[in-house]
């Protein structure tokens, strides 16, 4: 009694002290999945894959079939602030356990409002197509096996879809676009490649010049192991048969094959063979290239887009040394290479 006289006091002299930082979000449980299915009833997918990874094109592809639908960027547990930010507060916490709120039957809410601010975002775009089956396609490159652990404390039930890419044709390309888009942290060594790449296209590619520096592929490469490694593996062993790898390579040499497996990962009800051409329609088109040679055609026009094995015309002999350095095991890993005899 004495102590809460005291507490009582303190907080009538110096107010309710704030909390710093709120206890972990708890996961989703089963109950609660089961629960939210009775509104939100679509089967869910996320599709994660390193930047330049071929995640567009396979989204463009995926929603061709008429029972799924998918759409770009909703960054749920890809990118800075995440889903989570909705209630990762204190004061977010507070409110949502406080004892008098008996909506929350004693339990944390954080769980239910973030699959319920998720599942009604897809759904809603499900609903007006008429789709049974909804994901989105969101680049993985710098969370990377906590982005993993993040989706499974919400979408437990959910399937993940991982792309992968030659990593050095996601080099290729991620500089590229950093050219294209004259990115405001283009170094000034940068800076002079690309005004050297101006003036003749030809130094760059009989081995004379190299469009990288040091940095950029130590970084670049660097992240694309930790990616690979982490998204991997915290896919396989919290998702287990929901968890669905891929090459971006096998998608460009037999597309309607590669479609149909996920297709029938995903959970579709039948696959018509007039698929098959649809598909080819849609991948002799290439939005980015048009948009890349819009924004900066004399850049854009030096790479091919969408192509493997665009770093074979590119990279010096110091470029592979560095690569293999920091990234060849991976490629080994994946089937890109047997060795490191490249």
């Amino acid at each position: 009694m004495l102590s809460r006289f005291k507490a009582a006091a303190r907080i009538l002299i110096k107010g309710d002290p704030k909390k710093n930082k709120r206890n972990p979000i708890p996961a989703i449980t089963p109950e609660e999945v089961a629960e939210i299915k009775q509104f939100f009833p679509r089967e869910k997918f996320f599709i994660f894959g390193h930047a330049r990874s071929g995640t567009t094109l396979l989204l463009r592809l995926v929603k061709l079939h008429p029972e799924v639908h998918g759409n770009y960027q909703a960054h749920f547990f890809t990118r800075q602030p995440l889903l989570k930010s909705l209630v990762n507060t204190p004061e977010a916490e507070e409110w949502l356990t406080r004892k008098s709120n008996r909506w929350n039957q004693g339990r944390d809410l954080s769980p239910l409002v973030l699959r319920s601010a998720a599942d009604f975002i897809m759904e809603r775009d499900a609903v007006r197509e008429g789709k049974l089956i909804v994901g989105d396609k969101s680049p993985s490159s710098t969370i990377h096996g906590q982005a993993v652990r993040d989706m499974h404390a919400v979408y437990p039930d959910g399937k993940l879809v991982y792309i992968v890419r030659d990593g050095r044709d996601v080099l290729v390309s991620e500089r590229f676009r950093n050219f294209v888009e004259e990115s405001k942290f283009l170094t000034s060594e940068d800076k002079r490649i690309i005004e050297d790449l101006r003036k003749d296209q030809s130094q760059f590619t009989d081995g004379r010049r190299s469009i990288f520096t040091e940095t950029f592929i130590r970084r670049v490469a660097g992240g694309w192991v930790m990616d690979l490694l982490e998204t991997e593996e915290e896919g396989r062993r919290l998702f287990n048969e929901n968890y669905f790898g891929m090459r971006y390579e096998d998608l460009l040499a037999t597309p309607f094959d590669e479609m149909s497996k996920l297709w029938n990962f995903l959970g579709v009800k039948t696959i018509d063979g007039t698929l098959r051409e649809v598909i080819k329609v849609e991948m002799s088109s290439n939005p980015d290239e048009e948009w890349q040679s819009k924004r900066n055609e004399g850049i854009a026009s030096f790479l091919p887009k969408g192509q493997a094995g665009n770093w074979n015309r590119l990279f010096t002999e110091k470029d592979k040394s560095i690569f293999k350095e920091v990234a060849g095991e991976m490629l080994v890993k994946w089937d890109y290479e047997k060795d490191l005899s490249w």
